[in-house]
C-alpha cells in the first residue's frame, strides 16, 4: 500500500507499507492490504507503521529528521494530536496536526 503523511507544513512520510495503525476517535484501527475504502477522523495518540518487506520502502525528504531517523526501521511509530485518514485503492492519504 502507498502511504502519504502530511501536515499543513510539510510531507513526513512517503512509502510502501504492508500494515498502518492509527488512533480513531473511539479507539485505534488497523488498515492492511485491499481494505475498503474510509475516511476517520484521528484524536491524539501513536501512528504505528509496519514498512514493506518486498519492497523498497522509499522514504521521502522528511521534514522531521527524528521520523527519518524512524523510518530506517521496518516498524516504526510516531505521535499525532489529531487529523484525518483516507483509504481508497491501497493508497492511504493521512493529514496529521
Amino acid at each position: 500500500m502507498q502511504l502519504e503523511i502530511l501536515t499543513p507544513e510539510a510531507l513526513i512520510y512517503r512509502g510502501i507499507i504492508d500494515y498502518i495503525q492509527m488512533p480513531g476517535l473511539d479507539g485505534y484501527f488497523g488498515i492492511l492490504e485491499n481494505h475498503a475504502p474510509l475516511i476517520s477522523a484521528l484524536g491524539p495518540g501513536e501512528i504505528t507503521i509496519d514498512q514493506a518487506t518486498e519492497a523498497n520502502a522509499t522514504v521521502e525528504k522528511l521534514a522531521d529528521q527524528s521520523i527519518a531517523k524512524k523510518a530506517q526501521d521496518k516498524r516504526f511509530t510516531m505521535n499525532v494530536k489529531g487529523g484525518i485518514a483516507e483509504v481508497v485503492n491501497n493508497r492511504i492519504i493521512v493529514l496529521v496536526d
